[in-house]
């Protein structure tokens, strides 16, 4: 087996085994069961946005400690975060044990960048979208694995909410220890850069070489930038790109979104079905799975040579305004599975929309600096959903009922739309005007 593919099979295993988390689909069934003495207020306003703040402050951290560590040591990080989240699920009770857990969580998530930055450093460039798709193919068949599991365990009665933690913790611990397995990476993007061998000028005697060729040879000495340096110049080469924004900008207010309705729909869902029968949140969620993962293929086939940049803003646009109709089905409605299927639609729609705004992105960026601008993009999202958090959910804001909520997220997802739509309209009326002048230039 070549070398790249050994590293990236090893990776995608860590990757694949940490999505195991069968527990996840049904945290607030759990929470909220008689397992714990919790509201549905206090999980939804003091637990949960916890941990919306905690990845917004860890993730700047974490981005450049991940590279000074080279990559190995934070992997091993999710790991840990992993084993104490599940840990104290299980064996804690009070409100403050979760909200420490949700600082965790935080660490949890925000150290993942390891994941997607630890393969670069390993492999050559020529590699990079194979093993990008390899690890992406992972944790989709880590989730898909999870919903099934959980689903099965439930329906057939063989656990309950609770036990289903200890499936998810089995995993964290398999998966810690895996990690300490990966290979070390010698070298990384800014604070370990390989360094090439700078020739020193030999010593000459007083007439033998001319000092001229010597001040010469120093001053073409190859300089290599700090890693500071080298931080902000692959930030300003690509945020003073005017497309590079365009769509960086989208992708954080997609991301932000996609956050907010994932992350409080079992609690909406709780409110719609206070005590349901079956929970179906594992079907639901491997059907989701599956569907996002063809639909990131499906845009990853159509957007190769394709799609102009126009035209995929354009189908941004019109698909963000479907996904708000589709979070409208989500919390508009008092029959379960019509939120479960709205719910599915809107995953469905947006892992095709944020493969569109990826690839849009890596297109306008130096291959060096996709770590550095998908790192700040998450960061700016995470912003943008902690504003959201503030102003919709805490007490800080409105403090809106979950259905309140998700209409607010509908029609985040609807205004995204339109004023993306309104930009392509804007940008071709400029086009066709630009196109007008030059034809009567040319004709005068």
């Amino acid at each position: 087996m070549k070398e790249w593919l050994k590293i990236s099979c090893l990776l995608c295993v860590f990757g694949c085994i940490r999505e195991i988390r069968p527990s996840e689909p049904y945290v607030t069934e759990y929470l909220l069961g008689p397992w714990r003495n919790i509201t549905e207020q206090q999980l939804t306003h003091d637990v949960y946005p916890v941990g919306t703040y905690s990845y917004l402050v860890q993730l700047v951290f974490v981005f450049l400690i991940t590279d000074f560590l080279r990559y190995k040591p934070l992997i091993i990080t999710i790991g840990a975060a992993g084993v104490i989240i599940w840990s104290m699920l299980i064996w804690t009770t009070s409100v403050l044990s979760l909200q420490i857990l949700e600082f965790f969580y935080g660490t949890y998530m925000a150290a993942e960048v390891a994941y997607y930055t630890y393969i670069y450093a390993k492999v050559d460039k020529k590699y990079y979208a194979r093993v990008t798709s390899h690890t992406r193919a992972a944790m989709f068949a880590g989730k898909l694995v999870s919903g099934i599991t959980s689903q099965l365990m439930l329906n057939l009665e063989l656990m309950n909410y609770k036990e289903l933690n200890y499936i998810t913790l089995g995993t964290q611990i398999i998966a810690m220890l895996w990690a300490f397995g990966l290979p070390r990476v010698d070298r990384s993007l800014y604070f370990h850069r390989e360094q090439l061998s700078i020739t020193e000028p030999q010593t000459q005697l007083p007439g033998e070489g001319n000092l001229e060729e010597m001040d010469q040879q120093q001053e073409s000495t190859p300089k290599h930038p700090g890693a500071l340096s080298l931080l902000w110049l692959h930030f300003r080469n690509a945020y003073t790109n005017p497309r590079v924004v365009q769509w960086s900008l989208w992708y954080a207010i997609g991301l932000a979104g996609y956050l907010q309705v994932t992350y409080y729909v079992q609690v909406l869902w709780k409110v719609i079905e206070p005590e349901p029968v079956i929970a179906w949140n594992g079907a639901v969620d491997a059907i989701l799975t599956a569907l996002a993962a063809l639909s990131a293929l499906a845009a990853g086939y159509l957007h190769t040579g394709r799609l102009r940049p126009r035209t995929s803003l354009l189908i941004l646009g019109l698909l963000s305004v479907v996904e708000g109709g589709c979070v409208m089905i989500c919390c508009w409605t008092q029959d379960i599975y019509w939120s479960y299927t709205g719910f599915v639609l809107f995953g469905a729609l947006y892992g095709f929309t944020i493969t569109v705004a990826s690839a849009e992105v890596a297109r306008n960026l130096e291959e060096e600096s996709f770590g550095l601008v998908f790192g700040v993009n998450t960061f700016v999202a995470l912003i943008f959903q902690s504003l959201l958090t503030m102003i919709f959910v805490t007490d800080t804001g409105f403090e809106l009922d979950p259905a309140g909520q998700y209409t607010a997220y509908a029609f985040y997802f609807i205004g995204v739309g339109v004023l993306y739509l309104l930009s392509v309209l804007i940008e071709y009326l400029m086009c066709r005007n630009t196109d007008v002048e030059r034809l009567e230039n040319s004709l005068d």
